[in-house]
């Protein structure tokens, strides 16, 4: 396998990063990559733009969105890459995913004034301008600037998730039609950063089994939060699913993201990069 620097998954301002997709662009090429992927949140608003922006700067790129699925009462989410963004039913099922958001956010709000944290959702929605985007991360953001915690690590450890003030759950998308709307829409699905959901072995491995059922191709192998460790793990369930391989940083902020845009190592070798699966859809700047 020919080593390439891609990163496929990183987010801008368009879902809950802190970049334009045109900044995110720029960093990617002074960081040395070569094939570039936007993939905000259930959302494909942005990807004109970080086209145009990649050929600006001489980079290849894949179209790419990440959506939020439930799965064993677990929030999943999957990748998908080189698909049409003017793609209707992935545009409808994109804006099915992302309703509830706003609702979800107040019931979060008012949990988080019962402890004292007043006018969370407009402190909230600074950081996003867009309720039907509005997500814990910006949410987060509120409560550092606030001086409520001193980083968003500390706000996931004391608010918003499981057991802690402003929890609130939603369901998303099934993962047969996150998949199917990636895959009728010329692209590719990929389970990402699979070791953060810490599933059981057994909800782990119905976890790649329906995945692949329904037509997904792919697994983030390295990526942010994932260590030297996990990379061999999931190099082996990429093989023993025959799935193809992607990499991407996760990178959301230069102030908040451990790992920045085009740094991880490379895939481990004998695996199928997903790159090469899609060849036929990156979209190469022009000569």
């Amino acid at each position: 396998m020919t080593y390439l620097n891609a990163d496929l998954h990183c987010h801008s301002r368009v879902s809950d990063g802190t970049l334009s997709p045109e900044d995110l662009a720029a960093r990617a090429k002074a960081n040395g990559v070569e094939l570039w992927a936007l993939t905000d949140h259930d959302e494909v608003g942005g990807q004109h733009r970080a086209l145009a922006a990649a050929r600006a700067q001489g980079m290849a790129y894949l179209t790419g969105t990440e959506i939020s699925v439930t799965f064993a009462d677990t929030t999943v989410h999957i990748v998908g890459l080189g698909f049409d963004p003017d793609d209707a039913q992935l545009a409808r099922g994109l804006a099915a995913t992302r309703g509830g958001r706003a609702e979800r956010a107040q019931e979060m709000a008012a949990q988080l004034a019962q402890v004292g944290i007043r006018n969370a959702f407009e402190g909230a929605l600074k950081f996003v301008g867009n309720p039907d985007l509005i997500s814990r991360t910006h949410f987060a953001r509120y409560l550092v600037e606030t001086g409520v915690c001193k980083d968003t690590a500390e706000v996931f450890r004391r608010f918003l998730t499981e057991g802690k003030p402003g929890y609130v759950p939603h369901r998303w998308a099934t993962l047969g039609d996150a998949v199917r709307w990636i895959t009728e829409a010329g692209g590719l699905a990929v389970i990402a950063h699979p070791a953060r959901y810490r599933f059981t072995a057994t909800e782990e491995y119905a976890l790649f089994s329906e995945f692949k059922q329904h037509g997904g191709r792919g697994v983030e192998v390295v990526t942010g939060s994932h260590t030297a460790a996990e990379y061999v793990t999931y190099a082996d369930m990429a093989q023993e699913f025959g799935l193809a391989a992607s990499r991407g940083s996760d990178f959301h902020s230069p102030d908040e993201s451990h790992t920045d845009l085009g740094t991880l190592p490379p895939l481990p070798g004998a695996l199928t990069p997903v790159w090469e699966l899609l060849a036929h859809r990156i979209q190469r700047p022009a000569a």
